[in-house]
């Protein structure tokens, strides 16, 4: 469990992918450039079984951005993406309507 104050910490953000690549060495792993606001960020995420690059380009996507930056594999990864999976199928985390990149997930 965590205190609310904890939760307060975690800054989740509304970005935009903008480029889609493959992992160079990982099967599971996408390279991803996404638009946060004003910033561009990298963050790799274990979603390539789910998703073909052409469906996630232009996707707005709910982010952790301010995670410590972390080497995956030998790539810096600068967030995180939010995602559900079940026995069925992974599914990345997106708004219901168009918002700006950047925008604060409350």
């Amino acid at each position: 469990m965590i205190t609310i104050e904890d939760f307060k910490k975690v800054e989740l953000k509304i970005a935009r992918i903008k480029e889609v690549n493959d992992h160079p060495n990982a099967d599971k792993l996408y390279v991803l450039q996404v638009e946060v606001g004003e910033t561009t960020k990298q963050i790799v995420a274990g979603i390539k079984r789910a998703y073909a690059k052409e469906e996630l380009v232009g996707k707005l996507i709910v982010i952790v951005d301010n995670l410590t930056p972390a080497l995956l594999r030998g790539v810096e990864s600068q967030g995180m993406l939010l995602a559900s999976q079940d026995d069925l199928a992974l599914a990345v985390l997106s708004p219901d309507k168009q918002v700006k990149t950047g925008s604060i997930v409350k």
